[in-house]
């Protein structure tokens, strides 16, 4: 699905359902400026959503290769942005994985797309942690795998406590993770910004 062209069913009945929500608010959704809102929010709800159409099992299956390298593989510094299911505002930051072969690889860009076709659901980060976890360790079936997200939650900064610098840390391991060595070794990799 390309997201700037292609739109899933109910699109129309979602641009109507969000007419209304205009008029509930207050606002008139026929004054001008806002005719076409409706419609720009239903498509941008869809692109944002778009994750519950995609298989994240086989985007890492679809670059499988057979590899005898058993070291750490570390993918850091992934740009995400997700939709809180509690409120419906964005969360955004980072997602760091990595992960100890087994026999096989996967290419590097389909870490990246596991981390957007779960951070494009309605989600909480704790969930979206272990599931970004769940699916490598499923998928390639590696000695062992480390996330962390690193996030901003605008639920937090635009209501309830408004605490505009707060950053939530989650992270969700298994198998050689499960050592204490292993998992420092990968935090002080990510936390190291040199290239």
């Amino acid at each position: 699905m390309n997201p700037e062209t292609e739109y899933r069913d109910g699109l129309d009945e979602l641009t109507q359902h969000y007419r209304s929500i205009i008029g509930l608010l207050g606002e008139d959704p026929q004054r001008e400026g806002l005719l076409k809102t409706p419609m720009r929010v239903a498509k941008a709800m869809q692109v944002l959503t778009r994750g519950y159409q995609m298989d994240a099992h086989k985007v890492l299956t679809d670059a499988l290769f057979r590899e005898d390298y058993s070291q750490m593989v570390i993918v850091k510094d992934i740009d995400f942005f997700s939709l809180c299911e509690h409120h419906m505002l964005p969360f955004y930051g980072k997602v760091h994985v990595a992960y100890i072969p087994n026999g096989y690889i996967t290419g590097l860009s389909k870490i990246a797309r596991v981390v957007d076709i779960y951070s494009h659901r309605l989600q909480v980060q704790e969930r979206m942690t272990l599931q970004i976890k769940e699916c490598i360790q499923q998928t390639l079936k590696p000695l062992g795998v480390m996330v962390v997200v690193e996030a901003r939650h605008m639920c937090m900064q635009m209501r309830g406590v408004e605490k505009q610098n707060s950053i939530t840390t989650t992270s969700d391991f298994c198998g050689a993770f499960n050592q204490a060595k292993t998992r420092q070794e990968f935090m002080n990799l990510i936390h190291n910004n040199k290239i």
